[in-house]
């Protein structure tokens, strides 16, 4: 395995864990397990962040063949620094946010539209769904569903752009699936429990920290090219 793709893998997988626990979409896969069988929301939720990320690494690989390479480390470098500054400004001045019970809320809100607007499944109900539906669990298309719009836009989908424009896009996308498994399985299996214990001022800290080095290393790696 060639140094470019431990270089751009090690750095997916720390950026990820990082970015993505404590995230909204974290917080959302922990509550669904508590009201649904735990192996549609992990696959559901899993699956959206799988494609979210090989997504931004296509975009990330494809943009130096749009604009030239010195723009898009360039481009990169900034995207770094800022989020770094942003995530350090969240935890100094936002303290612990309360994403959770905004999520928890969102996500009841949500299942009683659902309730008052479906009854019980029957037998020719089931008929009549669309042939997308008959074949994956509901639960997995709104954990699926809950997961990739979450995701759309969000920093981390933008920074594994960033990332995958400066690294290799192929240790991206694997320290990227690695960290988000790691993050997923943790939140479905560990639940709310482990979601209320999570110091979102320690992640965003971290976090910061994290692309400010990116942004720094990516910066000196702008100079010497």
């Amino acid at each position: 395995m060639s140094l470019s793709i431990v270089q751009g893998f090690t750095k997916s997988l720390a950026m990820t864990v990082l970015s993505e626990i404590g995230d909204k979409t974290f917080f959302a896969a922990a509550i669904l397990a508590m009201r649904h069988p735990r192996r549609y929301v992990l696959a559901g939720c899993l699956s959206a962040l799988i494609v979210m990320t090989i997504l931004s690494a296509v975009v990330g690989w494809a943009a130096p063949n749009l604009i030239s390479r010195t723009l898009t480390k360039h481009i990169a470098t900034v995207l770094f620094l800022g989020f770094g500054v942003w995530s350090l400004w969240d935890a100094f001045h936002e303290g612990e946010s309360e994403e959770l019970a905004e999520v928890e809320a969102e996500l009841d809100a949500d299942l009683k539209a659902t309730r008052a607007n479906n009854k019980a499944d029957d037998d020719s109900k089931k008929k009549n769904r669309p042939l997308f539906s008959q074949f994956f669990s509901p639960i997995f298309l709104k954990a699926f569903s809950i997961t990739f719009f979450g995701e759309w836009g969000d920093k981390s989908q933008i920074a594994t752009i960033g990332l995958a424009a400066a690294e290799n896009p192929l240790g991206v996308v694997l320290g990227g699936i690695l960290g988000q498994a790691l993050c997923q399985t943790a939140a479905v299996f560990g639940g709310k429990s482990l979601a209320t214990q999570i110091s979102e001022k320690f992640i965003a800290l971290s976090g910061g920290i994290l692309f400010i080095v990116f942004g720094i290393q990516s910066f000196f790696a702008t100079i010497e090219s």
